[in-house]
């Protein structure tokens, strides 16, 4: 009986505290994303949606589901072995600071697709929730992912 080769994702770089965020501020992960995945809840909408993306990159699924509204939030979250996320453009950000109750924050986020490039586009709706700010979900996209 043959075996059915499986499509794996290829090991990633080493990575460690003094490796730049995922994120894309430039900053050495355990000052950036680092502490918000280690628990110390980030202090506006545009620093979760930062760290979510981080997590995303660094297939953290518990801090991905942790973050999210318990409202919206899914069982699970399934990493896809053929998927690599590669870069970030916050768009925009609009609410979600220090005393605000809700934001909204735009990105792009870059990824290579079994080696192919494409992006995705969202508008994240963030509120607080127990006090820290949570993913609410999607207030419309840009496309599903999709090979640009």
């Amino acid at each position: 009986m043959a075996r059915r080769a499986q499509r794996r994702r290829p090991a990633p770089a080493p990575f460690d505290e003094t490796s730049a965020c995922p994120c894309g501020l430039g900053q050495p992960y355990g000052e950036c994303c680092g502490p918000a995945h280690r628990g110390h809840a980030p202090a506006t909408a545009e620093a979760l949606m930062r760290s979510r993306y981080a997590a995303f990159a660094l297939d953290d699924a518990e801090y991905v589901l942790h973050s999210w509204h318990p409202d919206t939030r899914p069982e699970s979250v399934e990493a896809d072995d053929t998927l690599r996320w590669t870069g970030l453009d916050v768009l925009e950000a609009t609410g979600g600071g220090l005393f605000d109750a809700e934001g909204v924050v735009e990105f792009r986020a870059h990824y290579r697709d079994g080696g192919r490039p494409g992006d995705m586009r969202e508008r994240s709706r963030f509120v607080r929730h127990d006090g820290q700010w949570v993913y609410w979900g999607p207030l419309l996209t840009g496309g599903t992912l999709a090979n640009s």
